[in-house]
């Protein structure tokens, strides 16, 4: 089949684009940002070029059967190009898409349309709410989908728990230099909440199930997550101990560092924004079991799993990008202030 995979030059895009190829697909890359990948480079085709540019998302889409559309504006971008590049984007995608005739539009969205909850686990049917603009962004994206679903076309949407593993600096960066370090890491609150994660790998195994088996079954939402996980504190602990200095996981007041980082963000000192840091000390699990009943998904990491193995490829990875960062998930964000507080830890 050949696909088109927006958003290719991305951690997502670019861990999608090698499990097809390696299972014998034509792949078309579209990306605003340029496509630095040497083993891939050769081997797919590359296309540079904004979602929100109709001419370019025509052009993109001549011969393809299927697209994955993983590209968006995420949070740490500015409001309107959230908006335009999740909302409009998506639009223009998927109208440019149906009119090429292609067979299905696999749409990736993120649990942060549910907001900040009431209940766990969260379940497709569940009120959406998204918090701040990325969140907001997501619910109307979908919504883009179904007006398609319901003109009958198969538009898969699914819903991913952060996803890490090979490539995935952004956020995660921060906490994997603190432990190659020798530091403890603090966490807001106690760290006694569930909070699920997802390894790129077994996404990447629910997007081609949602290629590939029969329209009638995908056709609909789904939640993805890790299906094994324990606290917070637990997991990101194992990575600690995975460095091997014998550092902690150390708990801190979840109102007085909410307030502060608050501030800080307010004052762009901090990378972290609120969607990370009002959730981070809550329950945050979806039900997969959907997932596991209709399409057969069966992932293989636990959050555990997941995170010593992005571990492991940051610290084999660390020469290729230590001088770099930015506001994607390819390179790690600039820690601000966050980088004095190490020294107490």
């Amino acid at each position: 089949m050949k696909y088109l995979i927006t958003g290719g030059s991305g951690f997502l895009g670019i861990n999608l684009i090698r499990y097809l190829y390696e299972r014998g697909h034509e792949i078309t890359s579209l990306d605003i940002a340029d496509f630095t990948y040497a083993d891939m480079k050769d081997k797919i085709k590359i296309i540079k070029g904004d979602i929100r540019d109709k001419k370019i998302v025509e052009e993109s889409l001549k011969g393809i059967d299927i697209v994955v559309h993983t590209a968006a504006a995420l949070p740490l971008y500015k409001p309107e190009d959230i908006f335009s590049t999740d909302v409009d984007g998506t639009r223009n995608m998927l109208e440019a898409a149906f009119g090429a005739d292609v067979k299905r539009f696999i749409h990736i969205s993120s649990t942060a349309v549910y907001g900040i909850p009431d209940h766990h686990p969260l379940y497709e049917d569940d009120r959406l709410d998204g918090v701040g603009p990325y969140g907001k962004a997501k619910i109307l994206a979908e919504e883009e989908c179904l007006k398609f679903r319901a003109q009958g076309k198969c538009v898969p949407i699914i819903r991913p728990k952060s996803f890490i593993g090979p490539e995935r600096l952004g956020v995660f960066a921060l906490f994997y230099d603190w432990a190659k370090d020798g530091k403890g890491f603090p966490m807001i609150g106690n760290g006694k909440n569930r909070y699920q994660l997802l390894d790129v790998e077994d996404l990447c195994e629910a997007i081609y199930l949602c290629a590939t088996l029969d329209e009638k079954i995908v056709n609909d939402t789904f939640n993805i997550g890790a299906k094994e996980f324990t606290t917070m504190r637990e997991d990101y602990q194992a990575v600690l101990d995975y460095a091997g200095y014998g550092k902690k996981i150390v708990g801190l007041p979840e109102k007085p560092i909410i307030w502060t980082l608050r501030i800080l963000e307010a004052l762009k000192l901090s990378p972290l924004y609120k969607w990370v840091y009002e959730t981070a000390s809550k329950d945050s699990f979806v039900s997969i079991e959907k997932a596991e009943r209709v399409l057969g998904f069966k992932p293989k990491y636990s959050n555990k799993d997941a995170l010593i193995r992005n571990y492991q490829w940051y610290i084999d990875h660390l020469d290729e990008f230590k001088d770099q960062t930015g506001i994607s998930h390819r390179v790690p964000w600039k820690q601000g202030i966050l980088k004095l507080a190490k020294i107490f830890f």
